[in-house]
């Protein structure tokens, strides 16, 4: 599991074996699935076995979907992700 924070204090935590990230909003009582979440797979609502997380200034998240072999970024707000490196298998090929 990996965590981080916003400029707004607000908790990002990727949830490995339940394929999704969770945000704690600052002073809430529950948090809301922002990625993933879908059950585990390779769609563009999907994450598998997923490791590290980042967010930006502008709130975009950027995932490292581990079991899909791909890194996705995600804008505020968006229902799915987009695959900006990787997600053709594994290996040591660029793709």
């Amino acid at each position: 599991m990996y965590l981080v924070v916003d400029r707004q204090r607000n908790i990002y935590v990727s949830d490995k074996w339940n394929h999704r990230i969770m945000k704690w909003i600052k002073e809430a009582n529950e948090t809301i699935v922002i990625a993933g979440g879908q059950c585990e797979g390779n769609a563009l609502a999907q994450l598998s076995c997923l490791s590290r997380v980042f967010i930006d200034n502008s709130n975009t998240l950027y995932v490292a979907d581990s079991g899909n072999h791909r890194v996705m970024c995600w804008p505020q707000g968006a229902k799915q992700g987009t695959v900006i490196v990787g997600g053709n298998s594994r290996g040591a090929e660029a793709n």
